[in-house]
């Protein structure tokens, strides 16, 4: 064998690669497995002991894992010192620009969350230029609130009902907001500079169902199921699609706009400009105008989208008939949809997010029927439809976690704390 292969020197920057890849492994391993010896994360990813105490040894200087207690007794050799996930002082933003409201949320590493807050905000009315303002300053609360914990963000995560172009974080069209070619990314950087000054952090934008898709899998009710299907119900209807435990994002990044599939070609005309969409029939602007007469004050964006639809279940808890058979027809139709989807990707679970989270005791009915009669797979495929508990802080809470990926791809991305004055 040729030896200048077989033993060519190892460069400095190859060692410093692999180095933050075994950093990236162990801290993925604590996330994913939960807290372990050193000699427990040994045994589990190949590394050898002594690595693995160098790992954790600048994990826990970056302030991203700390010292639990020992292990119980009982276990061979000498009890070993738990590691556990940290992370409290770094955090990742999640922002979602709704049809009418706003909502910035911020989680920690250990999926703690830091700040919470939604605002209406009636977007279509509103030039593009004022509800970036608007993203911007709910985004700079987010932060200065980090700041005040003390907490280093690890970046910041826009969804958008939209397609988005992902590597540039252009929305190429929203149709709902009637947005095209908009450089949301950049747009907010800028306004954020001007706020508290250059960001030290990325900025990114996406697709808030397939965001919520995400955040479904991460902290959901069904985290970690491997074939899901995510269903939001907002003024449109999205959708994200996990596979095998990843994201389905498509060629171009454009998946999630599933609220488009034309059911009806003779049907109403929808924001995108066809006729016919799903979510012309099942989105929440559709179930409103079957609900109620345009003056009724659930139709009002100025107010708070869960006060808009305690409202509908109110009535629907008193029988009204109106009410009730629009719902009832809502559910039909999501059934029709969904059963396209089970037919083409078989998930184990369909899970209704957003407003059909809300109701959704009054629309699984009539969407399991329509499951069942549509569905080729006897049993509808093994699929089970549920109801979200992450409701309409999913996208958000996906973006904060798309923002957080970057440190468990890369620990080494967040600086080592300065060393305590032990006096």
């Amino acid at each position: 064998m040729d030896s200048s292969f077989s033993r060519k020197p190892v460069r400095p920057a190859d060692q410093a690669a692999v180095r933050r890849s075994n950093l990236s492994l162990v801290l993925r391993h604590l996330r994913d497995a939960g807290s372990r010896s050193r000699a427990g994360i040994a045994a589990e990813t190949g590394l050898n002991k002594g690595t693995v105490s160098s790992l954790v040894a600048e994990l826990a200087e970056r302030g991203l894992v700390r010292e639990g207690a020992r292990e119980r007794a009982g276990a061979v050799g000498r009890p070993g010192t738990i590691v556990e996930l940290d992370g409290r002082d770094v955090g990742g933003i999640g922002v979602e620009i709704q049809v009418d409201y706003l909502t910035a949320l911020a989680l920690d590493l250990t999926g703690t969350v830091l700040f919470e807050q939604r605002v209406a905000l009636d977007v279509q009315a509103l030039p593009v230029a004022k509800v970036l303002d608007a993203g911007a300053e709910l985004t700079a609360r987010a932060l200065r609130e980090c700041r005040r914990l003390g907490v280093v963000p690890a970046g910041v995560t826009v969804g958008i009902p939209a397609l988005v172009d992902v590597a540039t974080g252009t929305v190429a069209f929203a149709p709902n907001l009637h947005w095209t070619d908009v450089p949301v990314a950049a747009a907010i950087t800028e306004r954020l500079t001007r706020r508290l000054g250059p960001p030290a952090f990325p900025i990114r934008t996406a697709n808030d169902a397939n965001l919520g898709a995400l955040g479904e899998h991460a902290m959901g009710s069904v985290a970690g199921t491997a074939d899901l299907v995510y269903l939001t119900g907002e003024i449109g209807v999205g959708g994200g699609v996990i596979s095998g435990g990843r994201l389905l994002g498509g060629a171009e990044g454009f998946s999630g706009e599933i609220g488009h599939i034309q059911l009806d070609p003779a049907g109403r005309v929808c924001g995108c400009g066809r006729r016919g969409c799903w979510e012309t029939l099942v989105g929440l602007a559709g179930m409103l105008r079957l609900a109620a007469s345009p003056s009724d004050p659930v139709h009002d964006p100025s107010l708070d989208l869960e006060q808009r639809l305690d409202m509908i279940r109110r009535r629907a808890e008193l029988k009204d008939r109106r009410t009730l058979d629009a719902l009832a027809q809502v559910g039909a139709g999501l059934g029709v949809g969904a059963a396209v989807l089970v037919n083409v990707f078989n998930p184990r679970v369909v899970l209704l997010g957003g407003y059909f989270a809300q109701l959704g005791p009054y629309l699984l009915g009539p969407m399991m029927r329509e499951l069942r009669a549509r569905v080729i797979a006897p049993d509808i495929g093994g699929c089970r439809v549920e109801l979200s508990w992450l409701g309409f802080s999913a996208a958000a809470r996906g973006g904060a976690h798309v923002a957080l990926q970057a440190v468990f791809d890369d620990p080494a991305v967040v600086p080592a704390r300065p060393e305590q004055d032990s006096g």
